[in-house]
């Protein structure tokens, strides 16, 4: 069995010894060769380049961005061809290790993935497309892609990625920003009456949403690596019903999130528009701002070792 360990060397919670000790692991299972990532988007050109070449097994050991930088580049190769995936943690927050199951810890997922390897077991995921780029969990437009950026913009200043750094990313965000403006969203999808005026959008291809420490963050609770996408929007963003909405996300008592909520379940396509250019993310990064997104859900898309 060929394998490719993809290595994002800034990963922030793996050090080059564990890093050391974890490809060892993994040379008792294949024949392994490691590439390291040198800027944004080679985790990307790796995986593609190794599938290609036929490895059997690509390797993600990072954060969500590498995840789905290496997922993309798999992506670029037919299905009968595509090598199954594997993921050991390395970020903050690892929401699509651990929405599989897989356990936070490095060395404990690389024993899960031991496991599964000599069991011959492994999961068939689908994903989301946004436009032309697949993701894994999670992408959104409004101010939920407001927040990643402004946690992007603070990493870059030496911050480092915590749940505090969030909470006070999405504080500021929402009382010195949000509130003031009316993005004006529109989410149309085949056989529905098109939803207008929406204040975000967040688009789930499985759930949780994200993770606050070890808290899940539910926004649409079905979502599933075995449906289509799930779309979570608010209507609004006033302080008393906002809120009111993030208390239940947190919580998860149920699914009845009020009027101002707006849910979908299970959808193969949909756009959405937006009256002004709105932030966008795309599991858990920030790709700039877009006037217009078109979602589509890709089945039975990626076997995954888990």
């Amino acid at each position: 069995m060929r394998g490719l360990l993809v290595v994002n060397p800034k990963a922030t919670t793996t050090s080059q010894r564990t890093r050391e000790v974890l490809a060892g692991a993994l040379r008792s299972a294949m024949e392994l060769k490691i590439g390291f990532t040198r800027r944004r988007g080679h985790g990307h050109d790796l995986a593609a380049s190794a599938a290609a070449d036929g490895v059997d097994v690509v390797v993600a050991l990072g954060g969500d961005g590498t995840v789905n930088e290496v997922v993309n580049g798999l992506m670029t190769t037919p299905t009968g061809k595509r090598p199954r995936l594997a993921v050991v943690p390395g970020g903050s927050t690892n929401v699509f290790v651990r929405a599989l199951g897989i356990p936070n810890s490095p060395v404990e997922a690389t024993g899960v993935i031991l496991d599964a390897l000599n069991a011959g077991s492994s999961r068939e995921i689908g994903l989301g497309k946004a436009d032309d780029r697949y993701f894994t969990f999670c992408a959104g437009l409004g101010i939920d892609a407001a927040v990643v950026r402004r946690v992007e913009r603070a990493r870059y200043r030496g911050r480092r990625s915590t749940p505090s750094l969030y909470l006070r990313s999405a504080l500021n965000e929402y009382f010195f920003d949000a509130i003031r403006r009316d993005p004006g969203l529109t989410l149309s999808a085949v056989g529905e009456q098109d939803q207008t005026n929406l204040a975000n959008v967040i688009v789930q291809n499985t759930a949780p949403w994200t993770y606050l420490g070890d808290r899940p963050v539910h926004a649409s609770p079905q979502a599933s690596f075995d449906s289509g996408l799930d779309v979570m929007a608010l209507t609004a963003l006033h302080p008393p019903s906002t809120l009111r909405t993030v208390g239940k996300m947190l919580a998860l008592r149920d699914e009845d999130y009020g009027k101002r909520v707006m849910l979908r379940h299970d959808l193969t396509e949909f756009t959405v528009t937006c009256a002004t250019p709105e932030p966008f993310q795309l599991d858990g990064d920030y790709l700039g701002e877009r006037e217009m997104v078109k979602f589509t859900a890709v089945p039975a898309a990626l076997q995954v070792i888990c």
